[in-house]
């Protein structure tokens, strides 16, 4: 398939990222269905993409035309039936290898055999769920970064029988998006959580060993090497169930004692403090 061919997407999952990508793609000019089991999120992603969308168009980084057509270019469903009648579709759901291996399977008997598959995910193997498929040639990798719309990179990750076809096809796209594509074999983390998620988790170690305070942590990593925001405040903007799950797919898949999870971080996951999303992680919020 060529880019050209691309005209309708289907993003599986309406949380944060799931709604950034849908997002992307319609300003892109894309026609998107975006797919979630329960109305009541998908409400809440297109009011949240209209927020968004309103935000830049106060900032003077899209017009208001280009709003009203990227908000015309969605529609919503609880049916993966749906995806029959896109070119590519985009999984963004949790990242829980389970949940992605049995949607996988459900979505590779609707879609016509040209239809890409790629996963969001941020850690498992394109490998091990393309092989769940019947199309591990036309299944790859697109990691977004988040906040979707702002962030510029996407990891496009080869699974070991990914074509490079359907890898140009993919990077090309990327490119259309408005991102600078990465190309990235597939090994646990990839690049971007590979690096990252040891970082977090040692300075969750850091905190645990009373070494320094929170704020104390991210300060000296803002500070003294410049990082934009201090890694436990990133940890808990991303959810520490989400940086636990990445942490234990490291930990899992090169069996190496480096990955260990920190204990402190597993038990505020227990304790169900997540971080920005449940108003408490390492830093409480309104």
């Amino acid at each position: 398939m060529n880019v050209d061919d691309i005209k309708r997407i289907t993003v599986v999952g309406a949380g944060t990222m799931g709604n950034g990508i849908c997002h992307q793609f319609a300003l892109s000019g894309y026609k998107v269905n975006l797919v979630d089991m329960n109305q009541a999120i998908l409400d809440r992603a297109l009011a949240t993409i209209r927020i968004n969308m309103e935000r830049q168009v106060k900032k003077e980084a899209i017009t208001a035309d280009q709003m009203n057509a990227a908000l015309e270019n969605m529609k919503t469903a609880t049916d993966l039936n749906i995806a029959r009648d896109s070119q590519l579709v985009v999984e963004a759901v949790f990242e829980n290898l389970d949940i992605k291996l049995e949607l996988f399977k459900k979505l590779d008997a609707p879609c016509p055999p040209d239809t890409i598959l790629a996963s969001n995910t941020s850690s498992v193997p394109i490998t091990l769920l393309a092989g769940i498929t019947h199309r591990a040639d036309k299944f790859i990798g697109m990691h977004f970064m988040n906040p979707v719309p702002m962030m510029k990179l996407v990891e496009v990750i080869r699974g070991i029988a990914t074509s490079d076809e359907t890898f140009n096809t993919i990077r090309e796209l990327t490119i259309r998006l408005g991102k600078t594509p990465v190309e990235v074999n597939d090994y646990p983390g990839f690049v971007a959580n590979r690096i990252l998620m040891p970082m977090i988790n040692e300075a969750v170690f850091t905190l645990m060993e009373g070494v320094a305070t929170a704020e104390s942590i991210d300060t000296v990593m803002k500070l003294g090497m410049n990082h934009p925001m201090g890694p436990l405040t990133l940890a808990d903007f991303i959810g520490l169930d989400v940086c636990l799950a990445i942490i234990e797919v490291l930990y899992e898949g090169y069996n190496d004692p480096k990955y260990r999870p920190c204990p402190l971080l597993r038990k505020m996951v227990q304790a169900g403090y997540l971080g920005r999303k449940t108003g408490r992680g390492f830093y409480t919020y309104q």
